[in-house]
């Protein structure tokens, strides 16, 4: 059999059935959507759905591009799981207790890309990962939901730094954050490619701050322009990355 045509076992179809039909009632989108962003036949998604047929590896791939979500567990950026509760090497080899202090629920902030002044706010989830053994990360909330990230996060001890790193066939986007603060908040640099006309992609970096879930009372998401009543809060956040400062960015002379 094809690498392409391997089919996932029925117990796996199941579970990635069930994640599937869980976001599109979150998104509020229809099955043909999904399909078409997939690049499937929607008869191919609906016989998979209601378990009439197994889900391939090359379709559930393309699904999880398409909602970008984790619908395999593990696996899906190339590391090797120890499956011991310490995560790999190359993420850092930290233990699960060593880092129970960063799993959360983050509102996370940006600069907009596309409006001036304004704020992009939307949430990012850190877990474990127990198949992977690892942290790993999910975002939800975006305005721009086809550019959803997910990955996995490193905790090297050297550099004092968490790293989120989404590794799409080989694209990278990265966030280079602070450890928590003694109020939870981390801080830091997102470094990704900004989508123009066409297909015209130009690297960009950003500031960013996670804030710990709670801290803001009735978050908003979305695009905070400067009118609205939390842009000044989400404002401060953002400005102490760089007047403590967590990060720089360094003048052309």
């Amino acid at each position: 059999m094809l690498m392409s045509e391997k089919q996932l076992t029925a117990d796996q179809s199941l579970k990635v059935a069930a994640t599937i039909r869980e976001e599109i009632a979150r998104r509020r989108i229809s099955r043909q959507q999904l399909a078409e962003r997939a690049r499937i036949s929607i008869s191919t998604l609906e016989k998979a759905l209601a378990g009439r047929r197994p889900f391939t590896l090359a379709t559930t791939i393309r699904l999880e591009e398409a909602l970008g979500v984790t619908l395999r567990n593990g696996g899906t950026n190339g590391h090797v799981s120890n499956a011991n509760g310490v995560a790999p090497d190359d993420l850092g080899a930290y233990a699960r207790r060593s880092v129970l202090w960063i799993e959360g629920t983050y509102l996370t902030l940006r600069p907009s890309f596309g409006e001036p002044g304004a704020i992009y706010a939307y949430r990012t989830d850190i877990l474990w990962d127990d198949e992977q053994s690892s942290l790993i990360f999910r975002e939800s909330g975006r305005l721009d939901s086809d550019f959803t990230q997910y990955g996995s996060v490193a905790v090297p001890n050297q550099s004092g730094h968490i790293y989120l790193v989404t590794n799409r066939h080989g694209q990278y986007r990265l966030i280079t954050a602070s450890r928590p603060t003694i109020t939870g908040e981390m801080y830091g640099i997102l470094t990704t490619l900004l989508a123009g006309r066409g297909s015209q992609l130009t690297p960009i970096a950003a500031p960013i701050a996670f804030v710990p879930h709670g801290v803001v009372a009735d978050a908003a998401f979305g695009r905070i322009a400067s009118g609205h009543a939390l842009h000044e809060k989400y404002q401060q956040f953002l400005k102490r990355t760089l007047d403590e400062p967590f990060a720089m960015f360094l003048p052309v002379a």
